[in-house]
């Protein structure tokens, strides 16, 4: 027999408001002790009056204790609500690209909150972030094998929000035999995509408008890319005209695939590697007098939590400042932060700060977002966190 997960009064708003989220001290623990569900376990969830809301699976352990997953209280966590969900996501995917390379399922953006599928042709990548979507391993690959047929599928466990949850860190193929290479296109651009020991998934599909936009601007331009990983932006550059690149990263196998992805392109004789700290390299190009025409910046989060906001902020507030220096006279500047506790009109003040800083004039000329595969759930601003700006900085 389901469990029910009961609300204290008024604590049912967020979730009539469309919500997926229930904090642990959102639930009446007199009524319905956390400490009796098993983490992963389906609940009902009901108003402090007794009605039943909605179906969710709980984690006492956790400080989100539940996560709906659907408004019928009628509703199975199974293989079919998968197949459904996964079909509701196909549709929206193959109505936006015309190839098989994209987020999938986009967590809460995608009415699936803790999973991430990101697809790489016949290559599917799963992450389970919640105790609740481990417990339901087995649906989703059932609904995958269903809905689009996967030759393999790779089960990237390895997440900081795992162990939030309690939840052990494995990598494993689950189906089918990895190929030597997988491959995708993105931009008229192919990349090598290390989906076993890269970062996330081993790709950033959040991006591709951004670079699409950037891609337009390169044509005869010397181009800087930092935090390059495998090179999304320095490469694409490259394949669109860039008349040289250079990549800069802390990680010697990001350059080494940046290497073999260049060369995948054609273009090995325009990129370059440089492997350090994004500040140091920044500061020995600016020593040795280099200029660029273009710098991209886009930097991992520097804010994880709330408390690394200060921090945080100072930390793009150097970067770009430090990054401004390289710019010839009139030149283009992305910046990018994928924190979401960094709001859009803060990365807008780093900007004009970092302009100052330089005596210099700026333009803001786009403004980008993270792309229609990662979905914005408009009742959960977490969902919303890329943010990109394209700066043009001039002198008088």
């Amino acid at each position: 027999m389901t469990q029910r997960l009961r609300l204290n009064k008024n604590a049912d708003r967020r979730l009539k408001a469309g919500h997926l989220w229930i904090y642990s001290n959102e639930v009446d623990i007199k009524e319905t002790p956390l400490k009796n569900f098993a983490a992963g376990e389906t609940a009902l969830v009901e108003a402090s009056n007794g009605k039943v809301m909605a179906v969710a699976y709980v984690n006492p352990h956790s400080l989100i204790a539940a996560r709906v997953m659907s408004r019928d209280p009628e509703m199975r966590l199974d293989r079919s609500l998968f197949v459904h969900r996964f079909n509701q996501a196909l549709a929206l995917r193959e109505s936006l690209y015309n190839q098989p390379y994209y987020r999938l399922i986009h967590g809460e953006g995608d009415l699936l909150p803790g999973l991430v599928i990101d697809r790489f042709g016949d290559v599917v990548v799963v992450q389970l972030n919640t105790a609740g979507m481990q417990a339901l391993a087995d649906e989703i690959v059932d609904a995958l094998e269903k809905v689009i047929k996967p030759d393999v599928i790779v089960f990237r466990n390895d997440t900081g929000g795992r162990r939030q949850e309690g939840l052990e860190a494995h990598v494993e193929v689950v189906k089918g035999t990895l190929p030597d290479e997988v491959v995708l296109e993105e931009n008229g651009a192919r990349f090598i995509v290390p989906v076993l020991n890269g970062q996330k998934t081993g790709w950033f599909f959040d991006h591709r408008v951004n670079r699409e936009w950037l891609n337009r601007h390169v044509a005869g331009k010397r181009v800087l890319d930092v935090f390059s990983y495998v090179g999304g932006w320095g490469v694409q550059a490259a394949v669109h005209g860039a008349k040289d690149v250079l990549c800069v990263d802390s990680s010697g196998p990001a350059l080494a695939q940046v290497a073999r992805n260049a060369e995948l392109n054609g273009v090995q004789d325009k990129v370059a590697v440089a492997e350090g700290d994004a500040f140091e390299a920044l500061a020995a190009l600016k020593t040795d007098g280099e200029q660029f025409d273009v710098i991209v910046l886009d930097p991992p989060a520097f804010i994880k939590k709330r408390k690394d906001i200060p921090n945080g902020e100072r930390a793009y507030a150097r970067l770009n400042r430090e990054a401004m220096r390289l710019l010839g006279r009139d030149g283009l500047l992305l910046s990018a932060s994928c924190s979401m506790h960094l709001a859009p009109e803060r990365l807008m003040e780093v900007a004009r700060g970092a302009v100052r800083h330089q005596d210099r004039h700026g333009q803001v000329i786009f403004q980008g977002h993270q792309g229609p595969d990662h979905p914005v759930h408009p009742a959960i601003p977490e969902t919303s966190y890329l943010k990109a700006l394209g700066l043009r900085v001039f002198r008088d």
